[in-house]
């Protein structure tokens, strides 16, 4: 019998990241502590940019912005926000980033982890920036995500392609 398999991966549907950009900009528009502000959120290009008239709107807006990200189902683990507010002529802005894709030293902490307390026979090979989990039983597979769903890793994990 040929070896089962999943992948981990670390992926974030843009169109989702757009949906939830989306809704922020229109609480944004229609919230009343906004009005007058020149507070606005938009895409900068692979960047999300953030800007208001004040440090605490810049964070308000980043703050309405993760809501709307969880309320769709994303992991906040992939959303980067770049250091503090910062003071650009009368605007402060805030650029985040997404992030996708496994890193090599990310993929060996979850391969070490599965190594040494997910059950015998299970490897795990990183490809790119995913890591490909096989084993010969279907069982031990199932084990290993629950192993590492209960794990608190700093980047989202997804799992997928499960043969």
């Amino acid at each position: 019998m040929a070896d089962s398999s999943f992948d981990i991966v670390s992926k974030v549907e843009r169109q989702e990241v757009d949906n939830a950009l989306n809704q922020a900009v229109k609480e944004i528009s229609q919230r009343y502590d906004f009005k007058g502000t020149n507070a606005s959120i938009a895409w900068s290009g692979e960047k999300i940019l953030m800007q208001a008239n004040g440090e605490e709107r810049v964070l308000a807006i980043l703050d309405i912005f993760q809501t709307k990200l969880i309320k769709r189902g994303i992991s906040l683990k992939t959303l980067d926000v770049e250091g503090d507010p910062q003071l650009s002529g009368k605007e402060y802005k805030l650029f985040a980033s997404v992030t996708e894709g496994i890193s090599q030293e990310n993929a060996k902490k979850v391969a070490k982890t599965i190594r040494d307390e997910g059950p015998k026979g299970v490897k795990a090979q990183v490809q790119g920036d995913e890591l490909r989990v096989s084993s010969k039983s279907r069982d031990d597979l199932q084990a290993v995500q629950a192993l590492l769903k209960g794990k608190d890793f700093d980047f989202a994990i997804q799992f997928v392609n499960y043969r």
